[in-house]
C-alpha cells in the first residue's frame, strides 16, 4: 500500500495490468491498462495503451487509448491515438493528434436542458463556458 505522502505512482512501460486503476495523486502510466483509470492527475507515455475509461481531473495524453475519457483539463499530444467519447472543462489537441469520438463539455451532459440557454455565455462576464485551445 502506498503511504498517503506518495507524490506520483508509475506504471512502467515493461507491465502490463488488467484491472481496474485508482490513485489519489498522479499517475504515470508508460505501459499498458486492460481496465479503467481514476485519479487526480493522469500522465500517459507515448508507447502506452490503455483500454478502459479513463477519469481524472486532469489528464495529459500521448499514447493509445480505447475508452471515454472524462477530465477537467485534457492535454491531447499529437502522439496520441484515442477511440472513445471525449468530456471535457477545459481542452487543448495538439495538431497531429487522432481521436474517434465524440467531443462534449463535462457541463453540458449534466446541465438540465431548461437551464442550459440561461447559462452565462459570456466569457468577460465570468462565463461557464468549456475551452477549447488548438496547439500548434
Amino acid at each position: 500500500m502506498a503511504s498517503s505522502n506518495s507524490t506520483f505512482s508509475v506504471i512502467g512501460s515493461d507491465v502490463t495490468i488488467t484491472g481496474n486503476v485508482a490513485a489519489s495523486t498522479e499517475l504515470h502510466v508508460d505501459g499498458n491498462v486492460e481496465g479503467d483509470i481514476t485519479c487526480a492527475s493522469l500522465v500517459q507515455g507515448e508507447g502506452s495503451v490503455v483500454k478502459g475509461v479513463i477519469q481524472a481531473e486532469s489528464a495529459r495524453l500521448s499514447g493509445t487509448v480505447t475508452g471515454s475519457i472524462s477530465a477537467r483539463e485534457l492535454v491531447i499530444l499529437k502522439s496520441a491515438r484515442i477511440d472513445g467519447d471525449v468530456h471535457y472543462d477545459a481542452l487543448t489537441i495538439e495538431q497531429g493528434a487522432s481521436v474517434e469520438g465524440r467531443f462534449a463539455p463535462r457541463t453540458a451532459k449534466t446541465a438540465p436542458a431548461a437551464k442550459s440557454d440561461q447559462r452565462n455565455t459570456d466569457p468577460k462576464n465570468g462565463g461557464d463556458e468549456p475551452k477549447l485551445t488548438l496547439a500548434g
